[in-house]
């Protein structure tokens, strides 16, 4: 059981005018935390609903039907000095609520700032002591990410609703029911390697040559991407998304995906946040953290391997801890071919 301290009930808010929610973590942390959103809007559907979040993931919410206005943290530059400002305009904005399901210390100070008379937010947080509602963050015991954050709107919101985005842009019609694959990750050790990538895509091309293949990255992922794309040319609809592709374009394509493939990270949040059958490859992390998938039609692979070493962290590092890499090297692609193939039937 979580532990809670102190906390509010919904009696004791019985009317919420305006709510702000803070997540200015990385884009996967984002989609997950719009889980928060559709649940407060279901409850509570004539609140306006703001949104804290860092520069670059402000697209997430572009023409999002329910969110009145995304602020925005720019920490590329005058870091502090911006949040300073952000923290006078959020006070100045008077709202009833802030849920804050981020841990560190920058989101803390401007929800314990606030002034809001409901100020929520978990434990580990460095300001947490300010706020109203503070529970712990466990990792242990398999509960998913969004079932966490869930809890801190709990009194209020009693059910959830899974997280959920709006998508405005269209993908390319050639690439409906494609399959995307997503190989990189901030973390090498999260990131299946690259000639497994390049060995996935020669199967397909001779199982289902029919289907279209997109590999899909971000700017910094160019390189990677332009790797596995000229290794594996031997695919005759290979595609792969541009680094000038906006994060709307990406969420487009990826849902009217036949099936994302990806690592334990952000675009498996995307094939989860638009329901599309999802096959999420953990190497060095694993599910039981609570950052799987939750598509309807969702299936986990990692090592079948039985390593002492593994999971070597919550987060996955620059390189392996052993040297080895063989929760990633030892996943078979074959494995990984047939997941795919049989999301497409």
């Amino acid at each position: 059981m979580a532990e809670v301290e102190p906390t509010q009930s919904a009696a004791d808010l019985p009317m919420v005018h305006s709510v702000l929610f803070v997540q200015p973590a990385f884009i996967g942390d984002v989609i997950l935390f719009t889980g928060l959103l559709e649940t407060w809007h279901h409850a509570w559907p004539h609140a306006a609903i703001d949104v804290w979040v860092r520069k670059g993931n402000e697209r997430l919410f572009d023409g999002h039907p329910f969110v009145r206005e995304v602020r925005v943290w720019d920490k590329s530059t005058s870091r502090y000095a911006h949040l300073l400002r952000e923290v006078k305009a959020v006070r100045a904005a008077r709202y009833d609520a802030v849920i804050n399901p981020h841990r560190h210390a920058s989101s803390g100070l401007l929800t314990a700032c606030s002034g809001a008379a409901i100020r929520v937010g978990f434990k580990s947080n460095p300001w947490s002591f300010a706020f109203t509602r503070r529970l712990r963050h466990e990792l242990e015991g398999g509960r998913h990410e969004v079932e966490r954050n869930h809890e801190l709107i709990a009194p209020w919101c009693p059910k959830r609703v899974a997280p959920r985005l709006h998508p405005e842009a269209e993908a390319p019609t050639e690439w409906a029911g494609a399959i995307v694959l997503a190989p990189a990750s901030q973390w090498f050790t999260k990131q299946w390697p690259a000639e497994k990538w390049v060995a996935l895509i020669a199967s397909l091309a001779r199982s289902r040559p029919d289907v279209p293949v997109v590999l899909m990255g971000g700017p910094t992922d160019d390189a990677l991407l332009h790797s596995i794309r000229q290794r594996a040319a031997v695919h005759p609809r290979l595609h792969r998304t541009s680094s000038r592709s906006s994060l709307a374009e990406a969420i487009a394509i990826v849902a009217q995906a036949g099936s994302v493939v990806s690592n334990d990270s952000a675009p498996l949040h995307l094939a989860s946040a638009c329901n599309r059958p999802a096959v999420a490859l953990f190497c060095s992390t694993v599910p039981a953290f609570g950052f799987g998938p939750l598509s309807d039609r969702s299936v986990v692979i990692e090592t079948e391997e039985a390593l002492a070493c593994r999971p070597c962290g919550a987060h996955g590092h620059k390189k392996c801890p052993e040297g080895h890499f063989l929760c990633g090297r030892s996943i078979d692609v074959d494995r990984v071919r047939d997941a795919v193939l049989a999301q497409l039937r």
